[in-house]
C-alpha cells in the first residue's frame, strides 16, 4: 500500500504497507490476513484445508507453508459427495482419488469477485473495477459498486454502461466481499429506488441497509466514477435552463481532456477521468472531504469553464455541487496547459530523449489547485522501463496564470515558479542557475520567497504525513495554510 502523492528520493512510491510478513510504517495499520483467496484474478478453483499445505512466502531456504483457517467454500465431505463436486468443477479423475483432500478439506469456487457477486445478484450491473479496503481488524474486502439500469426509461437519451445502452442508471447497492472467506454482503443506499424495490421484495434476505454497514467500512465508499462521467456527459447539455440557449446549444459543456500516453511513447487527447482528492469544497466549513472532482470546458474548445465535484462522505454521501467560471474571464483548460508543456523546448527536448527505445514517458493526470483568484496545475511525469512494470516519478511541472516551470519534485518546482531557482530537469543545479552577477536594477529573488517556499514544501509533508495519519481536521489545516503561503507567493510574483 502506498499514498498516491508520496515519492522516494528517487522516484518511486514510499509505501506503507511491504514485505512478507507483511510490515507496517504506520501506526494502526496493520494487515492480520493478507491472503486473497478471492479477488480480481483468482480465477481458479482451490481445495484448501487438505493434507497439502499451502506455500506462503519465501523464508531463506525454505518456504513459509500455511493452511487454511477459513470458513469460505464448500466442505469436501464423504465419498459420494466428494464425486459429485468433481464432476460439477471437471476433476472426476483426480478429486475423488486424491489423498491429500479430506472430508474436512473445502472447496472454493467463484473466487472471482466480480463473478462472484454477478452469480449471486445478476440482475444487478457491476463496476468492473472494484477497490480493496483495509478493516480495523486487518482483514482485506473488495468493494464493488452495484446499479439497477433500464434502457426503456421514457424521455430519456441513452448511454453506455459496460458496453450496454442504458437510459437508467442508479447507484443503489455496494457489495462487499471478504477476500479471506469470500462472504459477499449486499448494502442498499438508495433505498428509494423503484426497481431494486422489486428485487428486494422478491429476495428480502439479500439485502441489507446502509446502516448496518461497520463505521471502518463506511468511511471507505466512494461515489462511484462512472456514475460520475455520465452524469457529467449528460450535465454538460441539461444544465441549460433558458429554452432558447437550450435550443441553439449556446452553452453546451464537454469533459475536459488532457494529454494521455500510449505505450509506444505516442500522445492522444482523452476525456480526463474523475480524480479523487481530500479538500475542502469553496464556501463549506466542514474540514476536508474526500470528493471526486471533473473539469468542463465549453463545447469544441479548450478553456476552463467549471467543474463538478461528487461528495463521499456522511450526510452529503450522492450528491454533486458544480462550480462555474465567469464567462467573461478566461481561465487556461488542461489541454491548453498541455501544449504549454509541449512548447516548452527544454521539456519537450527531454521528453523525446526519454522516449526512446527502452522507455516511454507517462504523462500522470493534470492536477488543479486553487490558488487565491487563479489555478495551480501540476502534472507529474514519469519514466518506465520496458523491462520494469514501476514507472519512476522524474518531473512535477506546475503552471499559474502565464508562469510554467519544472523540477524533480514539488518543491523543486515550486522554487522555480516563483524565481527562486532556475527550473531544472535533474536534482542537480544548472550552471545557469550559479549565483552570477545580476544587471543593475533586476529584480532579485527575496529572502522572503525561499523562506516562503520552504514553508510551502513543510505544509505540504505535514498535510501527506497527517493524511496518512487520518488526522484529517489537522490535516485540512496544513492544506489551508499550503494555500496561505501559495497565495502569498504568487503575490510576491506579481
Amino acid at each position: 500500500m502506498n499514498p498516491v502523492n508520496g515519492f522516494s528520493t528517487e522516484g518511486l512510491p514510499t509505501l506503507y504497507l511491504s514485505n512478507m510478513p507483511v510490515q507496517s510504517t504506520v501506526p494502526g495499520l496493520k494487515i492480520t490476513r493478507p491472503e486473497i483467496y478471492f479477488g480480481e484474478m483468482t480465477n481458479t478453483d482451490v481445495y484448501v484445508k487438505t493434507d497439502q499445505q499451502e506455500f506462503n512466502y519465501p523464508q531463506g531456504q525454505s518456504n513459509n507453508l500455511s493452511t487454511y483457517e477459513g470458513t469460505g467454500g464448500i466442505a469436501m465431505g464423504g465419498f459420494l459427495r466428494r464425486v459429485l463436486l468433481a464432476f460439477d468443477r471437471g476433476d472426476l479423475t483426480k478429486v475423488p482419488f486424491s489423498d491429500d483432500i479430506t472430508a474436512q478439506s473445502r472447496l472454493l469456487m467463484r473466487r472471482n469477485v466480480l463473478a462472484r457477486v454477478t452469480a449471486l445478484a445478476p440482475f444487478l450491473t457491476f463496476d468492473r473495477d472494484p477497490y480493496i479496503v483495509v478493516g480495523d481488524d486487518g482483514r482485506l474486502s473488495w468493494i464493488i459498486d452495484g446499479y439497477t439500469s433500464s434502457a426503456t426509461y421514457p424521455y430519456s437519451a441513452p448511454a453506455d454502461l459496460n458496453g450496454q445502452s442504458v437510459n437508467y442508471i442508479r447507484n443503489s447497492v455496494k457489495a462487499v466481499i471478504d477476500a479471506y472467506d469470500g462472504t459477499v454482503t449486499f448494502y442498499v443506499f438508495d433505498s428509494s429506488d423503484p426497481i431494486l424495490a422489486a428485487w428486494r421484495g422478491i429476495y428480502p434476505g439479500l439485502f441489507k441497509d446502509a446502516s448496518a454497514m461497520p463505521a471502518w467500512l463506511r468511511a471507505h465508499v466512494r461515489y462511484p466514477e462512472v456514475l460520475l462521467s455520465l452524469q457529467a456527459d449528460v450535465y454538460g447539455l441539461y444544465h441549460m435552463t433558458d429554452p432558447e440557449v437550450f435550443y441553439n446549444r449556446e452553452d453546451q459543456w464537454s469533459v475536459a481532456t488532457e494529454n494521455g500516453s500510449s505505450q509506444s511513447g505516442d500522445q492522444n487527447a482523452q476525456p480526463m477521468h474523475p480524480n479523487f482528492v481530500l479538500m475542502t469544497l469553496p464556501g463549506e466549513s466542514g474540514g476536508l472531504e474526500f470528493v471526486e472532482i471533473l473539469p468542463f470546458t465549453p463545447i469544441n474548445r479548450n478553456n476552463l469553464i467549471g467543474w463538478i465535484a461528487a461528495r463521499s462522505d456522511g450526510a452529503h454521501y450522492g450528491t454533486a455541487v458544480v462550480f462555474d467560471f465567469p464567462k467573461t474571464r478566461l481561465v487556461d483548460g488542461p489541454q491548453q496547459i498541455e501544449a504549454r508543456i509541449d512548447q516548452n523546448a527544454q521539456l519537450s527536448g527531454q521528453l523525446t530523449l526519454w522516449n526512446q527505445q527502452g522507455s516511454h514517458v507517462i504523462r500522470g493526470s493534470l492536477l488543479v489547485i486553487p490558488c487565491g483568484q487563479a489555478l495551480l496545475y501540476a502534472e507529474p511525469i514519469y519514466l518506465q522501463a520496458e523491462r520494469s512494470p514501476m514507472p519512476e516519478l522524474r518531473l512535477v511541472v506546475l503552471a499559474l496564470q502565464d508562469r510554467l516551470a519544472y523540477g524533480p519534485n514539488f518543491e523543486a518546482a515550486l522554487a522555480s515558479l516563483f524565481g527562486a531557482q532556475t527550473p531544472s530537469l535533474t536534482g542537480a543545479e544548472s550552471p545557469q542557475s550559479q549565483p552570477t552577477a545580476a544587471p543593475a536594477g533586476a529584480p532579485q529573488p527575496s529572502t522572503d520567497v525561499h523562506a516562503l517556499i520552504a514553508q510551502a514544501s513543510r505544509d505540504f509533508a505535514d498535510y501527506q504525513r497527517l493524511t496518512s495519519e487520518g488526522k484529517l481536521a489537522e490535516a485540512g489545516q496544513k492544506l489551508d495554510d499550503l494555500k496561505r503561503t501559495l497565495d502569498q507567493l504568487s503575490a510576491h510574483a506579481k
